[in-house]
């Protein structure tokens, strides 16, 4: 015969409401009460019967993940942070993939909502806003993160982009940097604006206008960034430094720079956005723009838990938007720039050939 939650109760010695509580996760079980029902639980065998459990409170326990891609290492970030705090509460997290498609993540989120999942964190695409706002009708929370659509009900936490790609390019400009190229995002995404209009501000206060020769913007892709370095490197031979804006294109920028022999910072300064726990150990380290991924990821649990305990209404406040500061993080990567010397033109940027002093690897 199935184990029952009365024989686990009976053999940790403890009530039966007492018993359900431990194995919920309920923060006003003492902990080695928790881990005596645990322990009968595993000894006996005991499976608790999950869809019982959401028809009798209403709740299933379950919170999804709706991710663009498993590229982006705040991503990766975040969905570390989403889960610890979800086993925390006592909930399991379901991660999907929708390789930011519109069709795709709209059929993933009515595939959530009808496994009942009690909340949706949505880091997507920007536009399925309206079925974001039938699943809160349906009494689901949803939060957005990193990218908001430009409406719908639901609260967004979003980094400082806009603040954060500011102060990158100051910092080159402090450096004495004049021509900065730009590798960003889509203008469709808000952090693709936002950073740019982070960009354009800091050239502004510098007396200076964004030059299109200098300017690459598109798909959040490592083949985006590979390609679109070497139209800058070929159109733009007197570019000293660069901003790596799009954080899913640094993966093609890097081996770009390194294939063409490009030496960093001498030849060229480099900055870019979001870390990654290697960019500190390439070789020079990389200057960034930290994000706080973790913080973004906490911030948005607690966003969604509050929606789930009812403590938070988003037909109050629609649509609020909370922001983490960035923060800049300078390393080897940046340098005034030392060429052209005057009355010299300055080298074509795909003429080195590789091994002759380029940017390294981890």
């Amino acid at each position: 015969m199935a184990v029952t939650l009365k024989d686990v109760a009976a053999a940790a010695g403890v009530s039966r409401s007492t018993a359900s509580r431990a194995l919920s996760g309920s923060p006003l079980i003492a902990p080695e009460t928790r881990t005596a029902v645990e322990n009968a639980a595993r000894r006996l065998g005991y499976r608790p019967n999950r869809a019982a459990s959401a028809l009798r409170s209403r709740r299933s326990k379950l919170i999804g993940l709706v991710m663009n891609n498993l590229i982006n290492a705040s991503f990766h970030t975040i969905a570390g942070v989403v889960q610890r705090c979800a086993a925390d509460e006592g909930y399991q997290v379901i991660l999907c993939i929708t390789d930011a498609e519109e069709a795709r993540e709209e059929s993933v989120l009515r595939m959530l909502a009808e496994h009942n999942v009690d909340g949706v964190l949505v880091i997507g695409t920007g536009k399925n806003a309206a079925t974001c706002d039938e699943m809160l009708d349906a009494g689901t929370a949803v939060v957005n993160v990193i990218r908001a659509p430009d409406d719908g009900r639901a609260p967004s936490v979003l980094a400082s982009d806009r603040e954060g790609a500011y102060a990158a390019t100051r910092h080159l400009l402090e450096l004495g940097h004049r021509r900065i190229g730009y590798l960003g995002g889509l203008p469709s995404a808000n952090s693709g604006r936002e950073r740019y209009a982070g960009y354009e501000e800091a050239l502004r206060e510098h007396g200076l206008e964004a030059d299109p020769v200098l300017l690459e913007r598109g798909p959040f892709s490592p083949a985006f960034g590979a390609e679109a370095t070497r139209r800058l490197l070929e159109r733009a031979p007197d570019m000293t430094a660069l901003f790596g804006a799009n954080h899913e294109a640094v993966f093609g920028v890097l081996p770009t720079l390194a294939s063409a022999g490009i030496r960093v910072p001498d030849r060229l300064s480099l900055v870019c956005h979001e870390d990654i726990h290697w960019l500190a150990n390439w070789q020079p380290p990389i200057t960034v723009v930290d994000n706080g991924a973790a913080e973004l990821g906490r911030l948005a649990f607690d966003l969604l838990m509050q929606q789930i305990r009812g403590t938070l209404s988003t037909a109050d406040s629609p649509g609020l938007t909370y922001r983490i500061g960035a923060r800049l993080i300078t390393r080897a990567s940046c340098a005034p720039p030392t060429w052209p010397a005057p009355g010299t033109e300055p080298p074509h940027a795909m003429c080195h050939t590789a091994g002759t002093g380029e940017v390294g690897s981890p």
